[in-house]
């Protein structure tokens, strides 16, 4: 689903009343001044149960929300911490979760041994779904959660109890991606209002094990938007780059471990979410010969050194295209 669609499914659903507004709290007034170096933020953790990827989408009115929020470990689980955040509740959490702790007994470790219990907030979904939310009695209002198998939701400073229930309903009836759906869920609740100081900074986090650049990390998505008047639509505009080149990783990874086939849907996919970038049809070209659709390679290469002809050159001496220089189309594309 495109961030066009998206945010037209926003509107739809106000506009049709699908979404029920509850009137259950508002931020009380002065409560900016309040929050004062409270990370005021609403989150969605979630796991993939047929990809097994893990990822948090998050926003606020504060600065950089994604350098203190998002934690996760692919296989293990994955933690948002916020309001007034304990930060260590991220990597110790995941440590907890590595361990064989639940979400529930997780809360319970990390609350026991804190010194400021009432005011945290944070949300966990483990690798295998379990999930828990805990709002201390002291955030500020409105504040709260909701979890169920595969996903956690929770915030503070709301603009109501709406912000996570529209969350949740949008979470569940997404179709798509992970990514596609935490980033529908977090679209839905800045309809509904989402952090009422306003907003400042987005970010996604989505890991699945060797999903990163060289299939040397985790990070298959990690994007940011650190101060931005508008950080959904930009959040929005990055997840498209960032789906296109998780997928990319994908298949170069498989193609670097001499799995043509095997890469080469990968492959197909990125050139789909990206049909006019010259790089991503250049790979497609070496990934479609090492799968043997000699032919198609061709005319991915053609349409590659069209759009970007200093790439003939490369094409001219790169080793992965050895299996076209006898093609005639091969000479008259290089020239």
């Amino acid at each position: 689903m495109t961030r066009a669609r998206l945010f037209l499914l926003g509107c739809h659903l106000i506009l049709c009343g699908l979404i029920t507004l509850s009137g259950s709290g508002q931020a009380f007034p002065g409560a900016e001044r309040a929050a004062e170096g409270a990370i005021s933020t609403f989150s969605i953790v979630a796991r993939d149960a047929a990809t097994g990827e893990l990822g948090i989408a998050v926003a606020s009115r504060f600065f950089a929300v994604g350098a203190v929020v998002p934690w996760a470990k692919a296989g293990v689980g994955a933690v948002a911490t916020q309001s007034f955040a304990n930060t260590t509740f991220g990597w110790r959490g995941l440590d907890l979760l590595g361990k064989g702790a639940t979400p529930e007994e997780v809360v319970d470790i990390l609350i026991r041994n804190d010194d400021d219990p009432d005011r945290r907030q944070f949300g966990i979904v483990s690798g295998d779904g379990t999930s828990a939310t805990y709002t201390g009695s002291g955030c500020l209002a409105w504040a709260g959660g909701r979890h169920g198998p595969d996903y956690a939701i929770q915030g503070n400073i709301l603009a109501g109890e709406a912000v996570v229930t529209a969350m949740e309903r949008i979470f569940l009836e997404t179709e798509g991606t992970l990514a596609q759906r935490l980033y529908a869920a977090l679209v839905a609740g800045d309809a509904e209002g989402g952090d009422a100081r306003g907003k400042q900074s987005a970010a996604m986090l989505v890991v699945k094990e060797k999903a990163g650049y060289g299939g040397y990390t985790d990070r298959a998505i990690d994007i940011r938007v650190d101060d931005h008047p508008e950080p959904f639509e930009e959040l929005g505009r990055l997840l498209d780059f960032a789906e296109m080149n998780y997928s990319w990783n994908e298949a170069w990874t498989l193609f670097t471990q001499g799995k043509g086939v095997d890469a080469l849907p990968h492959m197909e996919r990125t050139a789909g979410l990206a049909p006019e970038n010259a790089e991503v049809l250049y790979d497609l070209a070496v990934i479609r010969l090492a799968a043997g659709k000699r032919q198609a390679a061709i005319e991915a290469l053609e349409k590659a050194l069209s759009l970007n002809p200093n790439l003939k050159q490369q094409a001219v001496d790169d080793g992965d295209l050895e299996g076209l220089r006898s093609d005639p189309v091969f000479g008259q594309i290089t020239k």
